[in-house]
């Protein structure tokens, strides 16, 4: 070994402002093995205290990025922009988006990872959908992303391998909630997917990783400023995740929500100016609009006259799931045995969530995962979540029960009450999109 990493870990310690080439020398370290899973974890502690310049994290996020394959998209004649959400409950957009942005002439190569903890993850929801292969080979994602403009899948090994590893030592060793540290980890994987432009949705609220806007907008600060350090591109969102996004919560029941809002039969108002919002933001990234407002003009019009469902459909059946997947959810998807209304017990409006505690009653059903491996149940979850303003009686349902069996709703009925909160006076509404960045 040409350095040694002890003195690197001493700098940071130090609060020293690091070389990119002492950096790229750990990454590489990192991923090859050849340094020790101590080394790392104290290197991501005295990171995660003394914090990163920008110019430390852009080579960071650029050394991650390059320790595996990075991809090129030459026989693509559209421009090639993706979108990443910092995660929350209820976040399906992904599903709606990358079809919208495909209809309206985009190439959407999105790579999604799965649900851990309190949020949901992207591709444990695709494969909710039989027969879906959320891991191809590099051949058919190339061929899905050319012929249907997007393709929904999961990080293969050889791309940013030295996130997967920094990542599993954070994750145990408490420095998860580094800005510059999950800057990079975002970022790499992005970067290393060959994008021309990237638009970020940054979670904001009591189901967000960023409960307050002061550390939802250093984040989003930090992601523009690297990924542009970087050369890519970037704009980012900060969207309020104070309550569910979507009416639904878990896999197979998010997915129907999806279907449902691309067919038209039933839009979420938040969702629907969420996706609206971040759709408009790709198509400018992209260079297919001039402002957000002809932007959101034009990805209304793919909704509406159905093309975003028909690229939604192509890319599923092209992955393998059902041909007539849109046309019959009914029989391809799972549904869990019983079915039971949570209902209010009082009168008055729901004024509140307490987001992650819905989200932790989706895990208790079997709906999300505590490790990282744990199996995930598709069909459980919950829906016909409320809005934050609703009026509610006595027998009215602030949601329905997707589970196996009665103690499993007994269970999630008691979470439910406890986190919805209801009062006399109804609350005043905010905005979905609460600022932007970039």
């Amino acid at each position: 070994m040409s350095f040694l990493p002890q003195e690197i870990i001493r700098a940071k310690r130090d609060g020293g402002e690091l070389d990119p080439a002492d950096i790229a020398a750990f990454i590489e370290g990192l991923t090859d093995g050849s340094v020790g899973e101590g080394q790392v974890a104290a290197f991501a502690m005295a990171v995660f205290f003394q914090g990163m310049s920008r110019k430390e994290a852009v080579a960071l996020t650029v050394s991650m990025r390059d320790s595996g394959e990075v991809l090129s998209w030459p026989e693509l004649d559209r421009p090639v922009v993706d979108k990443h959400s910092t995660g929350g409950v209820g976040d399906n957009v992904s599903l709606m988006l990358a079809p919208i942005a495909a209809a309206c002439g985009l190439a959407v190569p999105m790579i999604s990872g799965r649900g851990l903890g309190h949020t949901g993850g992207t591709l444990d929801k695709m494969e909710s959908i039989p027969g879906y292969t959320a891991m191809p080979d590099n051949d058919l994602f190339r061929k899905v992303v050319g012929s249907a403009g997007c393709a929904i899948i999961g990080q293969t090994g050889n791309l940013a391998p030295a996130d997967k590893r920094f990542y599993g030592i954070r994750d145990v060793t408490a420095t998860v909630e580094s800005v510059p540290l999950i800057t990079a980890s975002i970022l790499s994987k992005k970067l290393a997917a060959g994008l021309g432009a990237l638009v970020l949705d940054v979670k904001c609220g009591n189901g967000a990783f960023m409960d307050n806007p002061d550390r939802a907008n250093e984040l989003a600060r930090s992601l523009v400023e690297v990924a542009v350090g970087a050369g890519m591109p970037t704009t980012a969102l900060v969207t309020d995740m104070n309550q569910p996004l979507a009416s639904a919560a878990g896999n197979a029941v998010e997915v129907r929500n999806a279907a449902d809002f691309l067919t038209g039969k039933a839009r979420d108002a938040r969702l629907l100016d969420v996706t609206l919002a971040l759709a408009a933001e790709m198509l400018v990234s992209g260079g297919l609009a001039a402002n957000v407002e002809d932007a959101s003009a034009k990805a209304r019009a793919a909704l509406e006259d159905g093309s975003a469902a028909e690229r939604f459909n192509r890319m599923v059946a092209e992955l393998g799931g059902p041909a007539d997947f849109l046309g019959d959810l009914d029989r391809h998807l799972g549904k869990a045995p019983i079915v039971s209304p949570c209902l209010a017990g009082q009168e008055g409006y729901v004024t509140g969530y307490d987001t992650r505690a819905i989200g932790l009653s989706v895990v208790a059903l079997g709906g999300g995962r505590i490790r990282p491996g744990d199996p995930v149940d598709h069909a459980v979850g919950l829906t016909g979540l409320l809005p934050v303003g609703t009026k509610v009686g006595k027998d009215t349902p602030l949601a329905l029960i997707h589970a196996r069996n009665a103690d499993q709703v007994s269970i999630a009925g008691q979470e439910l009450r406890k986190a919805i909160r209801i009062a006399d006076a109804a609350p005043q509404a905010g905005p979905v999109v609460l600022g932007r960045h970039g």
